[in-house]
């Protein structure tokens, strides 16, 4: 067995407080690779509200200033309007968090000896601290998550993109695309890693003791089937081709009802136009991390039609459909970036051509029409998520990339893929 990793954690987002859903997943693999028996520390921008919950024994979560408070507005999700362009405020913040990120990682080189630093998303991390780590002898990783790679991509970013990439010993990313796009910008292939996300299988789980929770709350009778969407609402999430297929869906399976729950700034045009079912299709708004697992448990089928937006735009992996997948909840999807890594077409659910309201309607029909079918979908999910998708497993392939960077060696044959 390998000796424990002293590792470096810079991300701008991270769960603010217990039930936050702001970035649970950096949080998530933090804590699997502290079971495993290393030590991360983990580098998060001071924001308002922010009351960290207490980490076990080897997870240490520094928070760092980069602006007076009513400056602070990078991170945590609000970085980006619609996930399609950076917000005014945000983007004149930009270089006092570039400097406070690079001030904070500088003051964690001096404190501790690191193994290795990761910078998660290009932009705005990976771009904060080339230089440092290799000055501090640890070896440097950025990890890809989705719209950091659309910004890296922008004429006015990609310079400093590249340099980035020239000073790593390691891109980590959670689905082909991006690490591919990537790629192209200069950074070698075999030295690139695509990673899926993992889930806590424990916390997201089948559960049918409570299954009529959020049903009681949202006026839903115990026996109507349930579609279920979770997440911002953003173009890339691909509602908006969801809601293009409801008509079709709705006419044919009278009985069903449609919940979509998150905030985002599409929300309100998209709850004016639930008015058109009213009682069948609810917007709850965001819902607390702590609150999802019930809510999956009252669904039938998961649905997330995940599209490019009109720039480039598209999520990695969204870590709403492991978490359907970890309850036992068929997956209708698109075949777009990470998310065939984790639904298996005609087999955990369906996957259907980016944009297609025909093909997305005739999916979500078919299970609705057949929900042993369905049921037995789900099913697979689980056992695949419990196979292969935990953060266990995740962190241990995570470890692997960490250990070769260390050593030197590419990644091996077909890591790119």
């Amino acid at each position: 067995m390998t000796a424990p990793l002293e590792l470096l954690f810079l991300t701008q987002t991270y769960p603010r407080s217990a039930g936050d859903g702001a970035g649970p997943f950096i949080r998530d693999l933090a804590l699997a690779l502290v079971r495993g028996g290393d030590r991360v520390t983990v580098l998060v921008p001071h924001a308002a509200g922010l009351a960290l919950a207490a980490e076990p024994e080897g997870l240490e979560v520094v928070p760092f200033r980069y602006a007076p408070e009513p400056l602070e507005l990078l991170g945590y999700g609000r970085s980006l309007a619609a996930d399609e362009r950076p917000r005014a405020g945000a983007a004149l913040a930009a270089p006092l968090y570039l400097a406070g990120a690079r001030r904070a990682v500088a003051a964690a080189l001096r404190r501790r000896r690191y193994d290795l630093v990761h910078a998660h998303w290009i932009v705005p991390n990976g771009i904060a601290v080339p230089s440092l780590p290799r000055a501090g002898g640890a070896r440097f990783a950025i990890g890809l998550h989705g719209s950091d790679v659309f910004l890296a991509e922008r004429p006015a970013l990609r310079p400093f993109a590249r340099r980035a990439l020239a000073h790593a010993d390691l891109v980590t990313g959670c689905s082909p695309e991006l690490v591919a796009r990537i790629a192209a910008l200069g950074f070698p292939a075999e030295r690139a890693r695509v990673i899926p996300y993992g889930v806590d299988a424990a916390r997201f789980s089948p559960g049918a003791a409570v299954r009529g929770l959020w049903r009681e709350r949202l006026g839903i009778p115990a026996a109507a089937p349930l579609v279920l969407g979770v997440g911002r609402m953003a173009t890339k999430k691909g509602f908006q081709v969801l809601f293009a297929a409801l008509p079709a869906i709705l006419a044919a399976h009278p009985e069903a009802h449609v919940v979509l729950a998150g905030g985002g700034d599409l929300l309100a045009g998209l709850a004016r136009a639930a008015a058109r079912w009213p009682g069948r299709v609810h917007l709850p708004g965001p819902v607390l991390h702590g609150d999802l697992p019930d809510l999956y448990r009252a669904a039938d089928l998961f649905v997330l039609p995940a599209v490019h937006d009109r720039k480039g735009n598209v999520d990695g992996l969204p870590n709403v459909i492991l978490e359907a997948m970890a309850t036992g909840l068929p997956v209708v999807a698109t075949r777009v970036s990470g998310i065939p890594l984790a639904v298996v077409d005609g087999v955990t659910g369906r996957l259907v051509p980016e944009g297609d309201v025909e093909e997305l309607a005739r999916a979500m029909g078919e299970l609705l029409a057949a929900p042993e079918r369905a049921r037995e979908m789900g099913e697979r999910g689980r056992r695949r998520v419990e196979a292969e998708l935990t953060w266990e497993a995740v962190a241990a392939r995570y470890r692997e990339g960490y250990l070769a960077a260390l050593a030197g060696r590419p990644a091996p044959s077909g890591a790119l893929r």
